[in-house]
């Protein structure tokens, strides 16, 4: 397991968080994603649903506040979000090696990746939905079992 890039960035919202303030309490998903991208609109929703499990989901966009929060608005998210935007050359998504979006880092409390999901995969959302103590999906939904990020 590698340790996840230290960072500091702005929330939605206002305010900054750093890296280390988020994992004070708890693990965190750190959840990459920009607001054009289809399978993250798929993805952000299911996530949603997992936001009040045992762990803490951060999403880290990668446009603009204004843009940001219409996209939680026309998906229906509220999750955690911190601004890591093109005007700044997206520092912290170089620092984490994003190829594509979605991608998912599972940090634990102590700092260490140990998870990397790319894209959707039905499996490993099922996973973290079994880590949060929330299902993910429901038993008449029909999701794929992997989408390309």
């Amino acid at each position: 397991m590698k340790q996840a890039p230290a960072f500091e960035l702005e929330r939605l919202g206002g305010g900054k968080a750093e890296l280390s303030d988020l994992l004070a309490e708890s693990a965190i998903l750190l959840v990459f994603f920009k607001i054009s991208c289809p399978i993250c609109q798929m993805t952000l929703p299911y996530l949603e649903r997992l936001k009040d499990g045992k762990l803490r989901i951060v999403a880290v966009s990668q446009d603009d506040a204004e843009s940001t929060a219409e996209f939680h608005e026309a998906f229906g998210t509220s999750l955690e979000t911190l601004l890591d935007s093109e005007d700044g050359g997206y520092p912290v998504s170089n620092d984490y090696g994003i190829t594509h979006v979605p991608t998912m880092f599972l940090v634990e409390q102590d700092g260490t990746v140990s998870e990397t999901i790319e894209g959707f995969v039905k499996r490993e959302m099922l996973s973290l939905g079994v880590r949060c103590g929330i299902a993910p999906f429901r038993p008449d939904e029909r999701v794929p079992e992997w989408k390309a990020g």
